[in-house]
């Protein structure tokens, strides 16, 4: 978990508006995205991931603006709506910073960092990437702190 968009010294390499939604918020979840880079066109994201923290498995499908619109309403519920900005780390890495549902009482930031494999992630340092202050609170591990899991707090909960 973070506070706000990092006041470090690394190069933006994307912004992106996302919207999102879940058919299934357990395992294997089941998640429709609106992903649209900044000057860039859309895309329609199906996604089906296992379950799991630190490692999942993702398997993500394209699908037509009509066909994300179907699912949208089959949902029936306000989408997620997120700004993800991507920078490049010191250490090579991307970080993504992710600031969801603005203006909402429910608004939070959180940022992550992709991994090639499950040690890489856990030998990560932050303190090597000059991060450390503002990668302060770690929630990976803990329950309730997936995107699936903020949807059945805010959304499902609240119907």
């Amino acid at each position: 978990m973070v506070k706000g968009w990092p006041e470090l010294d690394m190069p933006l390499l994307a912004v992106e508006n996302m919207r999102q939604g879940y058919l299934h918020a357990d395992a294997p979840v089941v998640r429709i995205r609106r992903e649209e880079k900044v000057g860039g066109d859309a895309r329609f994201v199906l996604c089906i991931k296992s379950g799991g923290r630190l490692v999942r498995h993702e398997v993500e499908t394209l699908i037509g603006a009509d066909q994300f619109e179907e699912l949208e309403q089959m949902i029936g519920l306000p989408l997620i709506e997120k700004e993800r900005r991507t920078y490049l780390t010191r250490d090579g890495m991307h970080l993504e910073v992710n600031h969801v549902d603005a203006g909402l009482p429910s608004e939070f930031w959180y940022a992550e960092v992709e991994y090639p494999s499950e040690e890489e992630a856990r030998g990560w340092d932050p303190a090597n990437a000059d991060l450390a202050a503002y990668l302060g609170e770690d929630v990976t591990d803990l329950p309730g702190q997936s995107m699936a899991e903020y949807w059945v707090q805010t959304r499902l909960q609240k119907a």
